[in-house]
């Protein structure tokens, strides 16, 4: 069921979310509100009776579903991150242990593991906050891994889910939420912006910064207000 929103009929100082809450209202309709599309004028909000997304905490137990996601086609052309199950309990290890601040998810549809994502404080990273310039941000990357969830919208749910349930919620006086897919990742890109992402900034972001003349990915800087689009937890 869709629930559109003119931007006009959003109140000064009101968030997105909280229009949205009140035309649902007023129209009789109850239920888990999802975004639909953020990126134009109505607002498209939604709620979808036939799907139930999650996102959980990743464990160890979960490593050979991540081994295998990011072995995909369309994830490596991506991701390009260590591939081997021995190289992905390496490089996620230290999260899951406790050792690196980093938050580590499953994503769920249906009770269906389908992909995995992460979030972090921009300024743990030093380097990373230089090139975005957003130490006080949250950072986020996410991959739907499981190919028969991929085009059918379920993503935008899913990271959806992940932005309102889980990362805003766990950050005091958090203001943005910023990710940054490759500059050729249309279907990233396009799954931000119908989350209210906006585009700024493109960087170039080594793939690897301790090997010297390796590759380096140009990608695109995208901010989510949130203050403007969900508004504080108090609010909610």
């Amino acid at each position: 069921m869709r629930i559109e929103v003119p931007r006009s009929a959003v109140r000064p100082d009101e968030p997105w979310v909280a229009a949205a809450e009140r035309r649902a209202a007023d129209i009789g309709l109850t239920g888990r509100l999802l975004a639909v599309d953020l990126s134009d004028d109505p607002l498209v909000f939604g709620i979808d009776e036939q799907h139930w997304f999650a996102c959980r905490p990743m464990t160890r137990g979960d490593l050979r579903d991540v081994s295998r996601w990011v072995n995909q086609p369309h994830v490596v052309r991506w991701w390009d991150e260590q591939r081997s199950l021995e190289q992905v309990a390496a490089h996620y290890g230290p999260a899951l242990a406790g050792d690196d601040p980093t938050r580590l998810w499953v994503f769920e549809a249906n009770g269906r593991s389908v992909g995995f994502a992460q979030d972090y404080r921009i300024g743990d990273h030093p380097d990373y906050a230089l090139l975005t310039g957003k130490p006080d941000a949250v950072g986020i990357d996410y991959a739907i891994g499981e190919p028969a969830f991929v085009g059918h919208g379920l993503g935008t749910s899913l990271l959806w889910v992940l932005v309102r349930e889980v990362v805003v919620p766990s950050y005091d006086d958090l203001r943005e939420v910023h990710a940054a897919p490759d500059h050729r990742n249309a279907a990233s890109l396009r799954v931000l912006a119908k989350l209210g992402f906006q585009q700024g900034t493109w960087f170039d972001e080594p793939h690897d910064p301790e090997e010297p003349g390796g590759r380096v990915d140009t990608v695109i800087g995208c901010t989510l207000d949130v203050a403007e689009v969900i508004g504080p937890v108090t609010d909610r």
